[in-house]
């Protein structure tokens, strides 16, 4: 399995982002990690290898990935994967028919879908929960229950989750916390700090940066758990090619500093639109209008670049994203682009309609993604297109 190099704990974030996990290549001395585009390693003699026998197991390029992301998490080791599906169900590998695992109530469309009509047609039972309420998770959890799986900030709907609380109450069960740290990334929440014993991302989306390659990566701090993942890894091989995995690592060299631009603009975009719509109809965790603004301000270091709006009506949603320009109309988020899009139709679509009336979820909500442009641009956009809304 991959495990981080001691020495790389020393500095910052931004220095780790760009040196953690590489090394100079031994032959050329290049500074950029090579990308190893092989299927299989020559061994001097059975069982006498330089520590790799098939590149499903391991890659040095994705190695180099592995180890950065983990350090950046405060892990001690990654695993990288094809998709951030692909991530989330080797992790559900680790339980077997007859567990029980409590999941948040508002996910990403396709976690749900993924436990919904897959993972518990294989014997594992599901309870969805509002995990802002510690009491209401404390209710859920059983006998059988094996894991408690959060997203925060929730995809669309911008929720919180204590994480120290979750992780109090996993340990009283005895279940692994796992949680989804894509929206907030490892520059301004660190889950492994606060309890979490897996941490998992879709490296698709701000870990990459540039929205040209699907991947998905998980962090662990206690070995023994990375021994199980490792396994479950080599075992099931849905790991990335070597070259996503350079497009990822490319992409977290420049992670600090695109967040912070995210984090302003996403500030300014949120002001001015408490301004243009008022703060009911716009959901930002740095708004202080937010009801978790306090414990995202507590358990995050800054707030990022994600928001919602409620626009009021299908109809408007769909005036409101046929008008922009600036922001494009598209699945994902976290890109140098700013994306837009309909939860209900896109992102949510699987969900049955009486699961997302539930959770709140509504046809008039659209996402905004703020990506790194002169924010000027970007207020001037949503100004036109919501004329008339």
């Amino acid at each position: 399995m991959t495990r981080i190099y001691d020495e790389d704990l020393a500095g910052g974030l931004s220095t780790r982002a760009i040196h953690a996990g590489q090394r100079p290549d031994p032959v050329s001395g290049a500074i950029m990690t090579p990308l190893y585009l092989t299927s299989t390693y020559v061994q001097e003699s059975i069982g006498v290898n330089k520590g790799y026998e098939y590149a499903r197991g391991k890659n040095p390029t994705r190695q180099a990935l592995e180890r950065n992301v983990a350090i950046l998490e405060g892990g001690t080791h990654g695993f990288a994967f094809g998709s951030g599906m692909g991530c989330l169900d080797s992790i559900m590998k680790l339980f077997r028919a007859g567990d029980h695992i409590v999941c948040a109530e508002n996910v990403y469309g396709g976690t749900f879908r993924l436990f919904d009509r897959i993972l518990q047609h294989m014997g594992l039972s599901f309870t969805y929960v509002d995990t802002g309420d510690p009491q209401r998770v404390e209710e859920a959890m059983t006998a059988s229950t094996r894991a408690l799986l959060v997203e925060t900030p929730t995809n669309p709907l911008m929720r919180l989750t204590d994480l120290r609380a979750m992780s109090d109450v996993a340990k009283r069960h005895q279940a692994l916390l796992i949680v989804d740290n894509t929206f907030a990334t490892p520059i301004y929440q660190r889950p492994l700090e606060m309890g979490a014993d897996i941490v998992w991302h879709s490296t698709t989306k701000y870990i990459n940066g540039h929205s040209d390659m699907i991947g998905g990566l998980a962090v662990v701090l206690e070995d023994d758990l990375a021994d199980r993942l490792q396994f479950i890894l080599n075992a099931a091989g849905a790991v990335p090619g070597p070259f996503d995995a350079w497009l990822a690592l490319r992409g977290t060299k420049t992670l600090p500093l695109r967040m912070k631009q995210h984090d302003l603009n996403g500030r300014a975009v949120a002001e001015y639109l408490v301004n243009r719509l008022g703060p009911e109809r716009v959901i930002y965790p740095g708004l202080t209008t937010h009801p978790q603004h306090e414990l995202a301000k507590r358990q995050m270091s800054a707030f990022g670049g994600m928001m919602t709006l409620e626009l009021g009506s299908k109809d408007n949603a769909r005036q409101f994203l046929e008008k922009v320009r600036v922001f494009s109309l598209a699945e994902s988020l976290g890109g140098v682009e700013s994306l837009t899009n309909h939860p209900y139709t896109m992102t949510h679509g699987s969900v049955p309609a009486d699961v997302k009336d539930a959770m709140g979820l509504t046809e008039g909500m659209v996402r905004l993604s703020c990506g790194i442009e002169d924010v000027e641009d970007l207020i001037e956009d949503l100004e036109q297109a919501l004329v008339g809304i």
